[in-house]
Parts: structure tokens; C-alpha cells; sequence
């Protein structure tokens, strides 16, 4: 059998203090671009939008600011109908996802500039938006570059960086589906992908009482992570590597109760109640979680219990395609009242 896969990875990754100033010598040096749309909104416009715009325009780089309506794949469209020879994506989630699927849609150069460490999006070459009234989960463009500062991301509220940490240690079960998938369905797995996303979820969790509010050294390591965890997806050609029944449980979430959590939270509570159906150590996962200051019960967000049962039985019909713990038919009431409980979760 001849095996041919084709992989898109960064040409560049500066990372650390102060390097939002390198990046009009990476946008030049990489696209040689005459001008550049910078996807933003108005808080991150006054986190580093408004530099960008300065920094840019003093290199002669005609720069066009544009504050997308909604994070939806309509708002990714739109943009990628607009004027540009590059698309850059300066936020957190949302805004860098539209400005990828833009590119992807455009066929033109994207550079993520993220301003908070929120979730692993900002070097992943997929999208996570709205349309037709639910959540997606979309093929984007990966990044060319990626520039994250530091000084930049440690500013933004601390319970971004705890939410990309819990995204990331979403990994790990994650990784246990694929396992369970390949063992029953033969799917195949790419250990390179697989060794990739399992280093970052596990960075996290061996470093969590070293992940701090108001600690650059924080933003580093979580930064850090989600751009390895990124990069595992481009590997694997997919989200594989990152997402699983946690991710489906999450979205499932999203649709029920919207607006109660982070995408990372609702991954994190996720995480619990998989690796518990895995037989894994979940509490370990929630001890880690719990240090990190991610919660690990629905009712710090916000969420009934109620919803979180829900979420359990519909989760298997969000992405039915994709072979999790939660099997084809998903999980009896009673069996997801159990788990839910038995975790804590509710």
C-alpha cells in the first residue's frame, strides 16, 4: 500500500516577551504583502490591534482592521471576500478562527497573533464556528506564522490561560478514544501526532501549580502547549489528536446551555467524566484541573445538572463519525447520571 499525506506546518513561531514587535519583519519577510486585513475586535484592538496597525503601517503596509459581526462561518466568508493580500487573526478564539477559515476560503497566507492563551486554536488548522445554529468544526488554514507575545497574553484575564490549559489536558482523553477506535474499528493513528499532543496535555498537568494569574512564565509554558497541541492536528490531518467525547460532551454543552462556560471549561468537565468511563485517572485530571483554577464542577459555571446529562446523550450525535468511548448509541440515562456524579461533575 503507498501511503501519501500532505502536511502544513509554520514557517515561523516567535514566542516571548515583546515580539509583537517582530512582526512586521515576519509578515514581509513571509508574504512580501502590500496589505494586510487584521481580524480583530475591540478589546483585542486595544490589546495589540492597535499596535499591529502602528507597526505595519510604519513598514509602508497598507492595513484594513476588520471587527467580524459574530464568529460564524458567514463573518469567515465575508472576509475572505474583502481586499488583502494576507489575513492576519489578533485575539483569542473566535477572531482568530474566522480569519483562518477566511484564508482557507481565499486561498491567501494566515498569521495568528493570539492575545490570550485560550485554547489551541491559535495553531490549528481547523475552525470552530457557528452556522446553521450550531456549532462546527471546520478544515482551515493552518498558520504560516505565528507570533505570541508573552507580555501581551499575560494581560488578558487569567481564566483564558486556565481554559487553554484545560483544553489541553483534554488531550489525553482525547488520545484514549483514538486508542479505543484503532483497537475497534481499525482506525489508523499517527504516533508522531499522538506523541506530540500527549507531550503538551501532559506538560500541563506534571507544571499545573506552576500555572499562575499574573505570571509571564505561565503564559510561556500554556502558550507553548497549545502550539505543540496545534501543531499535532496538522500532523494528524485532523483534530484527532485533540478532540474527542470531551469535545462532542463540550459543543453538546454549548448548544444546551450557551454562554455558561468557556470552551476550554466545558472540555475540561468533559475530561472527567471520559476518563472515569475509560477506567483512567480521572481524578488526577480533576486534581490538576482544580489546581490550575479550571472548574471541575457544573455548577461553578453556572450549568444545571440537568444540562450536563443532556449533554452526555447528545454529545455521540454531534460528530457520529468520530468512534469515542461513548460508542455509536452513546450512554443510558441512568449510566450518565452515574458518571456525572460519581465525578462530581454534578
Amino acid at each position: 500500500m503507498v501511503k501519501r499525506r500532505t502536511m502544513s506546518f509554520p514557517r515561523k513561531v516567535v514566542i516571548g516577551h515583546g515580539v509583537l514587535e517582530d512582526l512586521p519583519s515576519v509578515v514581509l519577510e513571509l508574504t512580501g504583502a502590500e496589505k494586510v486585513l487584521v481580524v480583530t475586535g475591540p478589546r483585542t484592538y486595544e490589546a495589540a490591534g492597535g499596535r499591529v496597525r502602528e507597526l505595519l503601517s510604519s513598514e509602508g503596509v497598507e492595513v484594513e482592521i476588520v471587527f467580524p459581526d459574530a464568529p460564524t462561518i458567514g463573518e469567515a466568508e465575508r472576509v475572505s471576500r474583502m481586499e488583502g493580500d494576507v489575513i492576519l487573526g489578533v485575539g483569542g478564539g473566535s477572531k482568530i478562527d474566522v480569519a483562518k477559515l477566511a484564508a482557507k476560503l481565499s486561498n491567501r497566507p494566515f498569521i495568528s497573533v493570539p492575545t490570550s492563551a485560550s485554547h489551541d486554536g491559535v495553531a490549528s488548522p481547523m475552525a470552530s464556528l457557528r452556522g446553521a445554529g450550531k456549532k462546527h468544526s471546520v478544515p482551515a488554514a493552518p498558520p504560516l506564522a505565528i507570533v505570541a507575545d508573552t507580555s501581551v497574553i499575560v494581560r488578558a484575564p487569567y481564566r483564558y490561560m486556565a481554559s487553554g490549559a484545560a483544553d489541553l489536558i483534554s488531550n489525553l482523553t482525547a488520545l484514549m478514544d483514538w486508542e479505543l477506535s484503532h483497537r475497534l474499528t481499525g482506525e489508523e493513528i499517527s504516533h508522531s501526532a499522538y506523541a506530540l499532543s500527549n507531550m503538551a496535555a501532559n506538560l500541563v498537568v506534571e507544571h499545573a501549580s506552576d500555572i499562575k494569574p499574573n505570571l509571564e512564565e505561565s503564559a510561556w509554558l500554556v502558550m507553548k502547549s497549545l502550539i505543540m497541541s496545534g501543531v499535532s492536528m496538522s500532523v494528524a490531518g485532523s483534530s484527532r489528536p485533540a478532540s474527542g467525547a470531551e469535545h462532542m460532551f463540550a459543543h453538546a454543552l454549548e448548544e444546551l446551555a450557551p454562554g455558561r462556560g468557556l470552551h476550554g471549561e466545558l472540555c475540561g468537565l468533559g475530561t472527567i467524566i471520559m476518563a472515569y468511563l475509560h477506567g483512567a485517572d480521572w481524578e488526577g485530571i480533576r486534581d490538576a484541573l482544580a489546581t490550575i483554577g479550571a472548574p471541575t464542577r457544573a455548577s461553578q459555571l453556572g450549568i444545571p445538572d440537568e444540562k450536563v446529562v443532556e449533554a452526555l446523550l447528545l454529545a455521540p450525535r454531534i460528530r457520529p463519525e468520530r468512534f469515542t468511548i461513548l460508542g455509536v448509541g452513546g450512554l443510558k440515562k441512568e449510566a450518565a447520571v452515574a458518571a456525572a456524579r460519581k465525578t462530581g461533575v454534578i
